[in-house]
């Protein structure tokens, strides 16, 4: 029998910088919750909002695999690998921080905010060379369907990470539905809702919530509004 979770967008850890406006889903820096602490190889999900020109000074990693995709507006990130650049919305990046990595992000545009989803994984390779790759997606692809962001494979659609792990983002019409089958056997699901409302084998979500499955290999994800838009984190399962 599946076994599920649900976090409620209200429920999230709340930390307001002023510069910087964020939720957390799981526990992060002073939000703790022992009941909260990962999904399987989801660590952080962190939901933020950052000011004109502001961001984070620069500052390390080590061992993690680190998601950024911006929703709105555009991120400068700089690194001590020699790179510097801009990801914008319908642009995602990936850094594989392995042995250690220092880096900055920052608001690009002094005269809006910017808001994107900051995702930690664990890897399936430790102490791996650092590396930053980003990807420019073609966000009309998903049209009311799921298009693939990342994978384990180097070679597959979008970027890829170290770990068994695929993410997808669709954009639905009202009513739209798809199957969504797990990609490797043992695997759990993350779904967070970006936008508008969704039913997931009959349980309803609404904007910014999150749910995780395990046990299933297959469920249903219908669209409950015009322009409803989800992300889903398909991961190894481990305490």
């Amino acid at each position: 029998m599946a076994k599920t979770i649900l976090h409620k967008a209200a429920t999230r850890g709340h930390a307001n910088h002023g510069w910087l406006d964020s939720h957390h889903t799981f526990s992060f820096a002073n939000y703790y919750n022992p009941e909260r602490m990962q999904f399987g190889a989801l660590r952080v999900l962190n939901d933020d909002i950052v000011a004109g020109s502001r961001g984070f000074d620069s500052h390390p990693h080590d061992n993690m695999e680190i998601i950024s995709i911006p929703l709105e507006g555009a991120l400068e990130h700089k690194d001590n690998l020699g790179n510097t650049v801009i990801t914008k919305a319908g642009e995602i990046q990936v850094m594989s921080t392995g042995t250690g990595v220092f880096h900055s992000e920052y608001n690009a545009n002094a005269d809006k905010h910017a808001s994107f989803l900051q995702i930690w994984l664990f890897p399936n390779q430790l102490n791996v060379a650092p590396r930053y790759d980003q990807a420019t997606i073609n966000i009309r692809e998903r049209k009311n369907s799921l298009q693939q962001l990342i994978s384990p494979d180097r070679n597959g659609e979008g970027t890829w990470i170290y770990q068994d792990a695929w993410f997808h983002m669709g954009r639905f019409d009202k009513n739209t539905s798809t199957e969504y089958a797990v990609r490797k056997q043992g695997n759990g699901v993350y779904l967070f809702v970006i936008s508008g409302a969704f039913s997931v084998n009959g349980q309803l979500l609404e904007s910014r919530d999150g749910y995780g499955i395990q046990d299933e290999q297959q469920f249903n994800i219908t669209a409950l509004e015009d322009n409803a838009e989800i992300l889903v984190i398909d991961i190894p399962m481990f305490s």
